[in-house]
């Protein structure tokens, strides 16, 4: 069986090419610059766009199964080379946001419904990957540390279920290697549900600084959000933040597909404790 796995420099998908690699599954990395992929010379690197069909043949040339981002540009003709291709079975990486109430209006989950509703109309087998919040999500924080001296939020006390990528990974691997988890959706949770200001708190834990909290308006939020999240999402975030005040809810799905509980956002911290470290001490300048 050989494995393509898209968006091979994510964390989600560089951790499962090495995973899969590791357990001496032929794994073929695909990446809009595969030049930049850092993983041993004896896997196989193939340049793919999602957006762009004229790669997905070579890339998809004697693939069994898939792992896949949800990019909705192109997806059409993604599937119909799949088909050709003679590919079974596609673990998709989605969002959480496909399961909730007016789904079908939210810029978070328009794309992903996109995604999975094709993949459900073809022929191939499919397996959603309905993730939660990314652990991920926290390290623009250290952008905010390093500019402003504190984490701006306009929303502190809002609730979300962080899950480390490597459990997302090692569940994309359990179900790609076993038939008997495959056709049907996973929901991936961390194993608690914290608000932002009791994550931030983790953080300081594991750095051994405190680390203040300062909340902004949302409009100033959204004025200094990032340069590539579309206006949309972010007004999108803005209301599911504001939404958000009691823990949500959470599953054992990570669980139940790598055999062990998932790991905890202090776990998370402790491996990016650097990242979190490289702001100015208070009254000192930074060079």
């Amino acid at each position: 069986m050989t494995v393509l796995v898209t968006g091979s420099r994510g964390r989600v998908g560089s951790a499962l090419v090495r995973t899969l690699h590791e357990r001496n599954f032929d794994v073929r990395a695909g990446s809009a610059s595969p030049d930049k992929l850092a993983f041993p010379t004896d896997v196989e690197t193939v340049s793919l766009r999602l957006d762009d069909p004229s790669g997905h043949a070579v890339a998809l040339d004697g693939v069994s199964a898939v792992f896949l981002y949800c990019e909705p540009a192109g997806i059409e003709a993604f599937i119909e080379q799949a088909e050709a291709g003679g590919v079974e079975h596609v673990v998709v990486m989605s969002a959480d946001a496909v399961l909730r109430p007016g789904a079908e209006h939210d810029p978070i989950a328009r794309g992903h419904l996109l995604v999975e509703r094709a993949l459900a109309e073809s022929s191939l087998t499919t397996t959603p990957l309905n993730c939660g919040a990314l652990a991920s999500n926290a390290l623009p924080w250290a952008w905010s540390l390093r500019a402003r001296g504190a984490v701006a939020l306009p929303y502190p006390d809002s609730y979300a279920d962080p899950v480390d990528e490597r459990d997302v990974a090692e569940a994309a691997f359990a179900v790609l290697t076993d038939p008997a988890r495959r056709g049907r959706s996973y929901h991936l949770t961390g194993p608690e549900a914290l608000s932002f200001a009791e994550q931030v708190r983790v953080i300081a834990t594991a750095v051994g600084r405190d680390i203040p909290i300062e909340r902004v308006p949302p409009e100033v939020w959204r004025a200094n959000k990032p340069d590539f999240m579309p206006g949309d999402i972010a007004d999108a975030l803005l209301t599911l933040w504001a939404a958000s005040t009691e823990p949500v809810p959470l599953t054992h799905d990570v669980e139940h597909l790598v055999g062990r509980p998932a790991r905890s956002f202090t776990e998370w911290a402790a491996c990016h404790v650097d990242t979190f470290r490289a702001w100015p001490q208070p009254g000192r300048r930074s060079s």
